[in-house]
């Protein structure tokens, strides 16, 4: 064993770059950092362009370390489709061969909804493609004004079926009650989406706020994944953000729900002081929802500077035997047309106080290298059905 504890951090959304086959999804000539970068002046990231961002994609604002730390590169994904979960699940070991089922063009069919209407006992509105906020500020006067009798229901880009409910009036009890019957419904081959979420929500002035106390009902991995065979064998998975809903709980050992992106760093700080053996699996949504899907760049960028203040913290408390690993699950350029998941490759920087070198790695062909890299670390063999090659050998 190499590293007796490794912390792996999803900047969600955070693309370096159009994938070669980035055309197929409408998403030529997208790249996240890059276009983040052209808004911001100044970009100040010192410790991400300490970990090797600047040579991984050479910004124009953010400055360049010319002596970056540790290793760093580019991942192409390898599996159909550019959504949470599939990214996540490659990044585990697993191929996704067929995409997760959209209903983007007209909403949820009649049946799925006259099926939601009946155990639910609510009457649905809504029922389209939009983002969190224009539903809300479209739909959410209508639902408080009968008292919870309507309830919204959106969809989006993603395979997913989002339940909007006010939790002062709704509750947040009968908003989870309801997507729990969603999840059991959408379990049909033809309606199998890969997350329903719960979206709570408050009124304050006039204002609809979502709140923090989002709950994602996903699909179980359809096979085992680095996460499992982690736990197998008796390592520690601990899962920070929406890390435990990705993988719907399968293969956590301790999970943290977290209120921010900037939380969630706090909470990897606070694990960091503890005495473990295994992984640390960390999701920072804020990235892609609050900025990436709306199309805000300077927000975006903005975000990123925060993470980049509590990513020196971070590096300040690695050990000898600690790995860091900073990657992505898929792009969502805020400068891109729609509000859609853009199909691009991710970074990918590892770095630890025992590394004696630094040094680009290749483009790797899949996600799959951050889990098999990891399987390798602590001694576990892979799978048969598990995509990827471990780098473990290149890091000294």
């Amino acid at each position: 064993m190499k590293y007796k504890r490794i912390f792996t951090i999803v900047i969600d959304s955070f693309g370096v770059g159009a994938m070669y086959n980035a055309k197929e999804y409408g998403d030529e000539g997208t790249n996240t950092f890059a276009h983040i970068d052209e808004n911001m002046d100044p970009f100040i990231i010192p410790n991400l362009m300490k970990l090797g961002l600047g040579q991984i994609q050479k910004p124009v604002h953010a400055i360049i370390n010319e002596n970056p730390i540790g290793y760093y590169g580019k991942m192409n994904e390898l599996s159909v489709g550019k959504d949470t979960m599939t990214g996540h699940w490659e990044m585990m070991g697993l191929h996704i061969t067929e995409p997760f089922i959209t209903f983007t063009e007209n909403g949820f069919p009649e049946e799925l909804i006259h099926e939601l209407e009946k155990q639910t006992g609510h009457i649905v509105i809504g029922n389209k493609a939009a983002s969190g906020t224009e539903i809300l500020n479209e739909l959410a006067a209508q639902e408080i004004q009968s008292n919870a009798k309507k309830m919204i229901v959106y969809t989006s880009a993603d395979s997913v079926l989002q339940i909007c409910g006010n939790e002062e009036i709704m509750g947040l009890d009968e908003l989870y009650r309801c997507c729990q019957i969603a999840r059991d419904i959408t379990m049909k081959p033809e309606w199998k989406v890969g997350r329903v979420i719960a979206r709570p929500y408050i009124e304050r002035d006039g204002q609809y706020i979502r709140t923090s106390h989002r709950h994602d009902y996903a699909l179980s991995p359809f096979n085992k994944t680095v996460l499992d065979l982690l736990k197998e064998n008796q390592k520690d998975v601990i899962a920070i953000g929406k890390i435990e809903d990705i993988f719907n709980g399968n293969g956590i050992t301790q999970s943290y729900h977290s209120n921010s992106s900037i939380h969630g760093m706090e909470q990897t700080l606070e694990v960091m002081k503890k005495d473990f053996t295994g992984l640390c699996f960390v999701n920072l949504v804020d990235f892609d929802a609050k900025w990436g899907h709306r199309r805000n760049p300077v927000g975006y960028g903005k975000e990123l500077e925060a993470f980049d203040c509590k990513l020196e913290l971070v590096l300040n408390e690695l050990k000898e035997d600690d790995l860091l690993i900073i990657c992505a699950d898929h792009g969502n350029d805020p400068t891109h047309t729609g509000s859609d998941h853009t199909k691009e490759m991710v970074p990918l920087m590892m770095y630890s106080p025992s590394m004696k070198e630094s040094s680009p790695l290749e483009i790797q062909d899949s996600f799959g290298t951050i889990g098999m890299t990891i399987l390798e670390n602590f001694e576990i063999p892979k799978l048969s059905f598990h995509i990827g090659h471990s780098i473990l050998k290149n890091l000294v």
